[in-house]
């Protein structure tokens, strides 16, 4: 035999063991993070590993249960889901069952008979092990504080009043938007904005009212009706449409047992303007409007003009601008501005601008933004969102937004040349409202020809397309970028 040559040796039985209890512990962790219970069934406590695999099979049904659902009735399933009970049983049972999941983990992995593995065999296994059990522990701690703040949110925010019934097959919602104070929601709404749902195809049309509109009607329904029968006005031109509101609030005793006074009446007033039954109404904290912006990420818009930052009357004056430009990155501070900014713009071009926001939310808005950063957004809405959305309906909204999404939204200002708000023809803003809906479901309607706009909505249509005023279809004003 050569010097060199050295002759080909078995492993030793010692080895060879440590070797084989290394493989078994890493294939029983292994099987237990992909079945639970199955690393029991084949070396361990069998007892328990029925039941963990019959929990594990149940779970498993239930899920698929829930994936059809969401393809032939999500309406409902989200509904179960969004429901507080849900919410609460899912914050503790979740919980619960990953914490039992890493448990049969370790015992798996104590299965396999550390000791007979080597130094190196057993520091391997035990961080496979270690780090399992850590991601399960991360994965069940997230659960249960965002399924608590889902419940919060829930019980909290959607506090109901609301009427759940579709009027004439569609969801009329008003959305409200104001500055708070450290007390309130919004004694003054600038911004207040119809979404008209179609309640089986999720297609909206957005009406906006001017918030300086005059002689706004009070329904007979009202306590304020008593005081302003033949319209909201006054000498001092300080009745604008955004100061029912306010009326309503100091006017409280009128209103027993309404929690927010001002967001019903103006509810009501807005619904009389329209010609439309609304449903839920929403205010919005335009401050706190700021953080669920940064929560979602932040938008994509493009922007076709310059719009400034500041005021000219505060004491920075107009201190910096949001540039023009496709597919610009707005977070929460520059889509504020974006949609509020004042200077060198009409409050109708606000308008449409608190439209193009609203667009972008409802369209990059995905599921996967809404579960990764679920919690944020869960702070922020209970925040800056009061609303009479029972929670038991917050599905059913979620469904339609999701079947809406991908179509687009048109829109009308009510602004001039459309109406003068000093004296609006308040037939002729139902006119437009009837008009505006019957076009939008026509484009529901393949056999059903467009509807026109009528002779008398006509010169204020013709003007839509030179004007920023009016709008026939939001995404020709302002493209919501992918």
């Amino acid at each position: 035999m050569s010097a060199t040559t050295r002759p080909v040796t078995a492993p030793a039985p010692a080895a060879r063991s440590q070797g084989i209890a290394l493989r078994r512990g890493v294939v029983l962790v292994l099987m237990t993070l992909i079945v639970p219970g199955s690393a029991q069934l084949a070396a361990g406590n069998k007892r328990l590993g029925r039941v963990a695999v019959r929990v594990w099979l149940v779970l498993v049904a239930l899920l698929a249960v829930a994936a059809l659902g969401l393809l032939v009735a999500r309406g409902v399933v989200l509904g179960v889901g969004a429901h507080p009970v849900t919410l609460t049983i899912l914050q503790f049972a979740v919980p619960a069952l990953l914490v039992g999941w890493a448990v049969l983990m370790v015992d798996a992995w104590r299965i396999a008979n550390p000791p007979a593995m080597s130094t190196r065999g057993r520091v391997l296994s035990g961080v496979l092990t270690l780090a399992l059990v850590a991601g399960t522990a991360t994965v069940a701690w997230s659960a249960s504080t965002a399924l608590g703040g889902a419940a919060h949110l829930v019980e909290n925010v959607f506090a109901g009043g609301g009427s759940t019934q579709a009027n004439h097959g569609r969801y009329n919602v008003l959305l409200m938007g104001g500055d708070a104070g450290a007390d309130r929601i919004g004694m003054r709404p600038d911004t207040m904005i119809v979404a008209s749902i179609d309640a089986d195809t999720g297609r909206t049309v957005l009406f906006s009212l001017p918030r300086n509109l005059q002689w706004a009607p009070i329904p007979a329904s009202n306590p304020l009706h008593a005081k302003y029968p033949n319209g909201f006005w006054c000498a001092s031109q300080e009745c604008l449409l955004n100061a029912v509101y306010t009326l309503a609030e100091n006017n409280k005793k009128l209103f027993p047992g309404v929690t927010y006074p001002g967001a019903e009446s103006t509810r009501e007033v807005v619904g009389e303007i329209l010609g439309l039954e609304i449903n839920y109404w929403a205010m919005i904290d335009l401050k706190g409007f700021e953080h669920l912006i940064n929560a979602v990420g932040g938008i994509r818009l493009d922007i076709t003009k310059r719009i400034p930052i500041g005021s000219l009357h505060g004491p920075k004056g107009v201190y910096d601008w949001i540039e023009p430009g496709k597919n610009v990155k707005l977070d929460g501070f520059h889509a504020l501005w974006f949609a509020r900014s004042r200077e060198y713009a009409s409050d109708y071009e606000r308008m449409q601008r608190q439209k193009c926001v609203i667009n972008a939310m409802v369209k990059q808005l995905n599921p996967t933004t809404v579960v990764t950063k679920f919690n944020d957004i869960a702070s922020a809405s209970e925040k800056v969102v009061a609303t009479n959305l029972p929670g038991d309906q917050l599905g059913a909204m979620l469904d339609l937004a999701l079947r809406g999404r991908s179509l687009p939204m048109s829109s009308v200002n009510f602004a001039p040349p459309l109406i003068k708000p000093v004296k609006p023809d308040f037939a002729k803003i139902k006119q437009v409202v009837v008009d505006k809906i019957a076009a939008s479901e026509a484009k529901d309607a393949p056999s059903t020809p467009e509807v026109s706009t009528p002779s008398s909505a006509s010169p204020s249509a013709s003007s839509t397309k030179k004007s920023t005023n009016q709008s026939d279809d939001l995404d020709t004003v302002c493209t919501v970028s992918d």
